[in-house]
């Protein structure tokens, strides 16, 4: 036998008013559409629930045998509502975000730390990674990714305006053995590669020259996926590398590192927030666009 949950619920209102029209007032409907919906319960179980007389309604030994048994649950149903509409009121509950490891923008102090502020009852999850996945299927409210590897069918909000990648060393690389002239020239220089994965061949340069986009292949004397310790390394002089200007933008104003081979690093699409399309947007992630914008 299948449960009727819509008959069950009709029926703990019954029982909580001891009134088919106090129900019915209740769930907007018709006094006959909930005696109908009674009977047909009834019917179902095989055993009264309920004693009708023309002046109240009272519950049989099995009708106050199955309200005790399913009014916890009732109450429970009715709890979970009430906390979903006040989901859809505030700002509240787990944000989980996957970001790019390279989304400096994003990650920065002042921005994430104005947001919590702003919304102490969003718990903020993030989970740093360059790995492309489903952020739907492994359970992410959104992402932060470059521009141009985000599905179609995802809404994006800018992070940041343009980006380009520079190539930089130290100026005391620089000057002792010289800066390249042409990205072909790279081969002959120490480089810093990046990849995002053990096993995983080191990121190709991407450079541009007359409008045509082009990739090299370096061979890195050291590699490694941590940005920050490509930094360093530079800055100690130990060759040139490769990443987003705004990750080197720190080093380049204090001179502990120089940008090279700039008229081959164009601007492009950068970095954008991005979550499914969907009607209704929970208000902890719009929370986290409108910010988005205001801090823009």
């Amino acid at each position: 036998m299948q449960p009727d949950l819509n008959a069950l619920a009709v029926f703990a209102l019954v029982a909580e008013e001891r009134s088919f029209r106090a129900a019915a007032d209740r769930m907007g409907v018709t006094r006959s559409a909930v005696s109908q919906t009674m009977k047909r319960l009834e019917e179902t179980l095989g055993i009264a629930l309920v004693r009708r007389t023309t002046r109240s309604v009272s519950l049989t030994e099995a009708g106050e045998r199955l309200y005790a048994e399913i009014a916890p649950a009732i109450a429970d149903m009715r709890a979970a509502i009430e906390t979903t509409g006040d989901l859809r009121g505030r700002p509240r509950g787990q944000l989980r975000l996957a970001v790019s490891s390279i989304a400096e923008r994003f990650l920065s102090g002042p921005f994430l730390a104005t947001f919590a502020e702003a919304n102490p009852e969003v718990q903020i999850d993030i989970t740093v990674t360059d790995e492309e996945f489903d952020i739907v299927a492994e359970g992410y409210d959104a992402g932060v990714r470059l521009g141009e590897v985000i599905e179609q069918d995802m809404i994006a909000v800018s992070v940041a305006g343009d980006e380009r990648q520079l190539a930089v060393c130290a100026p005391a690389y620089r000057d002792r053995f010289g800066a390249p002239s042409h990205p072909r020239e790279l081969a002959g220089h120490r480089c810093i590669g990046w990849r995002r994965a053990p096993k995983v061949a080191p990121y190709r340069w991407e450079f541009a020259e007359n409008g045509n986009e082009f990739s090299v292949a370096v061979a890195p004397e050291i590699t490694t996926n941590d940005m920050a310790l490509m930094i360093k390394l530079a800055i100690a002089g130990a060759g040139i590398t490769f990443g987003m200007e705004e990750s080197f933008r720190p080093w380049i104003d204090r001179g502990e590192l120089v940008p090279i081979l700039e008229d081959y690093c164009p601007r492009f699409a950068g970095f954008y927030l991005y979550y499914p399309s969907r009607r209704n947007v929970a208000p902890k992630l719009r929370a986290l666009v409108d910010h988005l914008r205001r801090f823009g």
